[in-house]
């Protein structure tokens, strides 16, 4: 219960004042939901993970490790029943995992690099699709997308 209401919030009040302001709007959450709010304190990011349809790692792996040159790392034993495989890229790893279907998404990674003209020339030269995408404040960038529809997103530094 929120300090200004004497009755639990419901769902159908929160439907029924779309005008309430941001912090009212995460107070009634909090309380609808009967959470305690918390500040989680990340330390790094440990990897993302990427699909490929089923039966397709021989060509991720060609894709991944020899175009791209990244290392594949060993996976958990238990894990590997699953499929796909893990990669070192940077200080992260970068997971393959496999999926019975495969659909485009917005859901990306998004490395910063360094020599991003130089990376998109190579890889316009190897006929990997690229997107173009609008800087961002202090940033260029650009993404390109792996032999299964999978957008990775490269950034430099301006």
């Amino acid at each position: 219960m929120h300090a200004r209401f004497t009755e639990p919030l419901r769902i159908a009040d929160l439907a029924a004042s779309p005008d309430l302001c941001n912090l009212t709007r995460r107070l009634c959450f909090l309380s609808v939901f009967n959470l305690i709010a918390m500040k989680i304190k990340f330390k790094r990011l440990d990897h993302v993970q990427v699909c490929i349809p089923i039966g397709k790692e021989a060509e991720a792996r060609g894709f991944y490790c020899d175009l791209l040159q990244l290392e594949e790392i060993e996976k958990p034993a238990y894990l590997q029943k699953n499929g796909g495989f893990w990669l070192k890229i940077a200080n992260i790893q970068l997971h393959i995992g496999m999926e019975a279907s495969n659909c485009i998404s917005k859901r990306h990674p998004a490395f910063e690099i360094e020599d991003l003209e130089h990376t998109k020339a190579f890889l316009q030269r190897n006929n990997i699709r690229i997107k173009e995408d609008p800087p961002i404040p202090g940033f260029q960038r650009f993404s390109f997308y792996d032999p299964f529809d999978n957008r990775i997103e490269l950034l430099e530094a301006e």
